[in-house]
């Protein structure tokens, strides 16, 4: 049975007011106001909670766009866009769980969490598992698709991740994650709140060289037209067929004797299958070649008023030489050699809005490869967070 999910939101104005400010209540549907709700503008240091009767009151600053997210376990989470609500007063109503799952064919067991934990902590959180770690790792669940080689992971909790380098307790709300072991591609989608634990000059400089020609940065650099100026320099990319990868029919070829070897106990593999295999493991389906060097922004950027949209119908290649910085004295200095960065992007002809924080809409859409793809949750930062914060 499909299960419907309702969420509601209902917007008064909130006259005689000036300030950039959120307010309003937060039910059951059943009309019972939920206290500790936590209520945060998703990726920032942003948040309030409910209090026993229900309200609530988000003084902002400057923002106007991103999402706001009410939080609570055992209720469903909902979202929505923090420009459809300031300055109003809400009342949010959410949905309890439901907490019978449906049977599933590809069950999540405790077999494949302990096949797959370390591969998903590697592509999640990052390769420091003594500094930055999940405090309730446990309440992760697994699947894995043996026949479709995808594996998926949920988290029925609220995950808590303690990042000692950048001093932060994030709390994390997994929606999505798979990983194709086929095409190699990890997908996951999710709402973020940050806590700072500790704020000393050893994370300050950890938080300035995660920021350095991240992925944030780049998009910031985007937003305010500053691409060149910061260091960046964009390449036009085209992929064509790799002619060292397996065809369609060799592909098929390989299946057919996977599943006719399935249960045999000989396992001598012919020399052809083997090159296969091979050259499927070791190649990648399509090669690239630069066609444009140092492209101008307005190739990939349309700017109306304050609307600033990121869209490219091929791919984009981002290379940046980072200069580390370093602690001389009291101060932050840039060393004096730098390391180039290089990313690829592929944006596959989709428009991404982007905000002035360096955030852009539906993130999962736009595939990134390279350094990029580095920058996973042991180097996340607040989507508020400011160089030399």
């Amino acid at each position: 049975m499909k299960k419907t999910i309702l969420l509601f939101l209902f917007l008064l104005p909130l006259y005689g007011s000036f300030a950039q400010i959120i307010k309003g209540t937060v039910v059951n549907d059943a009309e019972q106001k939920i206290a500790n709700v936590n209520i945060y503008l998703d990726g920032t240091k942003i948040n309030t909670i409910s209090k026993e009767d229900g309200s609530f009151s988000l003084n902002l600053a400057s923002q106007t766009s991103g999402s706001l997210v009410f939080q609570k376990e055992n209720y469903e989470t909902f979202t929505t866009k923090l420009s459809e609500v300031i300055n109003k007063t809400l009342k949010v109503v959410l949905i309890k769980t439901n907490t019978i799952e449906e049977v599933k064919i590809i069950p999540y067991t405790e077999e494949a969490y302990k096949n797959y934990i370390y591969y998903f902590l590697d592509t999640f959180i990052g390769a420091d598992r003594e500094n930055v770690r999940i405090k309730n790792q446990w309440s992760l669940k697994f699947a894995y698709d043996k026949t479709n080689k995808i594996l998926k992971v949920k988290a029925p909790q609220t995950l808590i991740i303690e990042n000692k380098n950048l001093g932060y307790e994030i709390q994390y709300n997994l929606i999505s994650y798979s990983a194709d072991f086929e095409s190699k591609m990890v997908n996951y989608t999710g709402t973020s709140f940050f806590k700072e634990t500790k704020n000393s000059d050893k994370v300050k400089l950890n938080r300035m060289n995660a920021f350095d020609g991240s992925l944030l940065h780049f998009f910031r650099s985007i937003y305010n037209n500053k691409v060149s100026k910061d260091g960046f320099i964009v390449n036009k990319v085209v992929k064509f067929p790799n002619p060292k990868y397996p065809t369609e029919e060799e592909l098929k070829t390989l299946k057919n004797f996977s599943e006719m070897i399935k249960n045999s106990r000989n396992m001598n593999i012919p020399e052809d299958i083997s090159d296969i295999l091979r050259r499927k493991n070791n190649e990648k389906p399509y090669a690239l070649a630069i066609t444009k060097t140092k492209i101008p922004d307005a190739d990939y950027v349309k700017r109306s008023g304050e609307e600033v949209l990121f869209s490219f119908a091929d791919m984009l290649q981002v290379n940046y030489p980072k200069y580390f910085f370093e602690r001389k004295g009291k101060d932050f200095v840039k060393s004096t050699t730098p390391v180039i960065l290089s990313s690829f992007l592929h944006p596959e002809g989709e428009t991404f809005e982007v905000s002035k924080d360096g955030n852009i809409t539906t993130p999962d859409l736009l595939i990134n490869e390279g350094d990029f793809s580095k920058n996973k949750i042991e180097n996340m930062l607040p989507l508020d967070y400011q160089l030399g914060d």
